[in-house]
């Protein structure tokens, strides 16, 4: 038993070592996969500004055009860009071998992100990026450190001066009364064509996007789950009636 009682500790000590040392502060993300509107923003912007380099070969363009509620022709007009056909994966036009040679490393396919990181992670990493002269991109992200990944919608966002405030929840100064970490960024090197607040709910559909790819049928499992549930709760009450037929005559 002491020896059983040694190796469950000695497995479990690197598992509490990682999740105790794992990425500090996140800002709370949570998903909503019956809001299509939002899934459909977030299938655009990821489609114009991640497919670029990034694939989801795990899905299917019809698979997802279906899910969210966006029509063939318009989905194939709009949002496929490559050769690729209608019921093909969705795969982008870089080769890999290039990939690797332009960036040190191929781009990581992005399907299942959201359930490897967690959407907390992913929203929070979208919204981290900040100016740093020291990285050879000049940029770097408060959530991964020495990103190796430039921030491909500074454009629309901007890029904070310093490290931005992700996870701290806004305080007042009693001193002067003013709100601080009131927002992600308190000074920008650039500024983005959106609103701060606006930039924050276009990530939060992209987040909630790649919660979707991740596990498509994440709702159908939820609403058949009570389905289920149903069923048990009424089985269990002509299970108990018949357990109790048969031991009414024992004492």
């Amino acid at each position: 038993m002491k020896q059983i009682l040694t190796a469950l500790i000695l497995v479990l000590v690197p598992v509490l070592a990682v999740a105790a040392g794992g990425g500090g502060q996140l800002d709370n993300m949570e998903p909503d996969l019956s809001d299509k509107a939002s899934l459909q923003r977030g299938a655009k912007i990821f489609t114009n500004n991640c497919m670029g380099c990034h694939s989801a070969q795990y899905a299917r363009y019809k698979g997802v055009a279906e899910d969210i509620g966006i029509p063939q022709e318009l989905y194939e007009e709009n949002l496929i860009f490559t050769s690729s056909r209608f019921a093909q994966k969705m795969k982008n036009a870089m080769p890999g071998e290039q990939a690797e040679q332009w960036f040190g490393v191929a781009p990581p396919d992005l399907t299942l992100t959201a359930r490897v990181n967690g959407p907390d992670w992913l929203y929070s990493y979208l919204r981290g990026f900040y100016k740093d002269e020291s990285r050879p991109l000049g940029v770097n992200n408060v959530v991964f450190d020495n990103v190796g990944m430039p921030h491909v919608m500074v454009n629309k966002g901007g890029l904070c001066a310093e490290e931005p405030h992700i996870g701290a929840e806004p305080t007042v100064d009693p001193a002067t009364g003013e709100t601080v970490n009131g927002g992600v960024c308190d000074d920008w090197a650039i500024e983005g064509s959106m609103e701060p607040e606006e930039f924050d709910r276009a990530m939060y559909d992209l987040t909630n996007f790649l919660v979707y790819l991740g596990e498509p049928a994440l709702m159908d499992r939820k609403r058949i789950g009570v389905y289920v549930l149903i069923f048990i709760g009424i089985f269990f009450i002509f299970a108990y009636l018949l357990n109790r037929e048969y031991w009414k005559d024992i004492h």
